[in-house]
């Protein structure tokens, strides 16, 4: 197959911005051309490669070849910079997409971001939890991922990164309405509880180290993490929260229900085996934020 390097730079500009009219704004061409080379390549590859829904998914096909587009697209710029020769265009920047969960974006990653920035590299997050982030690197959508998986999706390299260390936590007004002889197993499974999404199962874990019980307590759903902390003292509800965000609420305005009782999720950085300067710099600025927050 005579794969074309700018059908191929089309094809993710189309799945990172979701639509032909915003890939051509991105590429400063029309719809049209966009359109005729999203067509070439797919004649070329025998496949239909994207759902042209809003937005553009790529298919199971598509996926495939997005991996190889973005592969190409990322040691093309690195061939250039090592020849000392500019890209087409000479404020580009290298644009690597990843995965994170929103905690870690909410307290110790975007240090590490900040620095790729500073070193032409830049980013394209896309927020997952950490026990679903790996599928991502699978379908192609990214090249790197922070994830509790340890073992590697084919293709990838995994390096550890450390733990984000949850408690427990409730208002102390909250305490004395819903726990106020502690936290018991009849007064759990009454007491409402905070839960980020319906992936979460961080608050699900906790109760079933207390007891195999069936729990069901009251519940209410917030997806976001920097608002997690507020609901959290406010009386939502009790929910799981890591030290560093804790350390943001008021001093004795959230207060642990059950002290001795931690949850630890281990996060690593998966990323395609590729020699890629840039992926490397974002690698190991990931890997030295995480080191100054996260517990080993």
């Amino acid at each position: 197959m005579d794969l074309q390097f700018e059908q191929l730079r089309t094809f993710v500009a189309v799945v990172d911005d979701g639509s032909f009219e915003a890939a051509a704004r991105r590429l400063h061409v029309t719809p049209s051309a966009v359109s005729q080379r999203m067509k070439a390549l797919e004649s070329t590859v025998g496949r239909v490669l994207v759902e042209r829904g809003r937005p553009v998914r790529p298919t199971a096909s598509g996926q495939v070849v997005l991996r190889l587009a973005r592969q190409v697209a990322l040691l093309a710029t690195d061939a250039l910079d090592e020849l000392g020769q500019d890209s087409a265009d000479p404020a580009e920047f290298s644009r690597i997409p990843i995965v994170a969960n929103s905690d870690s974006l909410n307290t110790w990653v975007l240090p590490a971001l900040a620095d790729a920035v500073r070193q032409r590299i830049c980013v394209d997050v896309y927020r997952e939890d950490q026990d679903h982030s790996a599928e991502l690197l699978r379908r192609g959508t990214a090249m790197a991922a922070i994830t509790s998986e340890s073992r590697p999706v084919q293709g990838c390299s995994v390096r550890p990164l450390g733990r984000m260390s949850y408690r427990p936590m409730a208002s102390p007004e909250y305490v004395r309405t819903w726990l106020p002889e502690g936290p018991t197993l009849d007064a759990l499974a009454r007491a409402p509880m905070v839960v980020f999404d319906r992936r979460d199962d961080l608050q699900e874990r906790y109760l079933r180290r207390r007891s195999r019980r069936e729990w069901n307590p009251p519940r209410s759903y917030l997806p976001s993490s920097g608002d997690f902390p507020e609901a959290i003292r406010l009386g939502l509800g009790w929910g799981m929260l890591p030290p560093q965000q804790v350390d943001r609420c008021p001093a004795g305005s959230v207060v642990p229900i059950d002290p001795a009782a931690v949850v630890e999720v281990p996060l690593y950085w998966q990323q395609w085996r590729l020699d890629s300067r840039p992926l490397g710099i974002l690698a190991d600025s990931v890997a030295a934020a995480a080191a100054a927050a996260l517990d080993r």
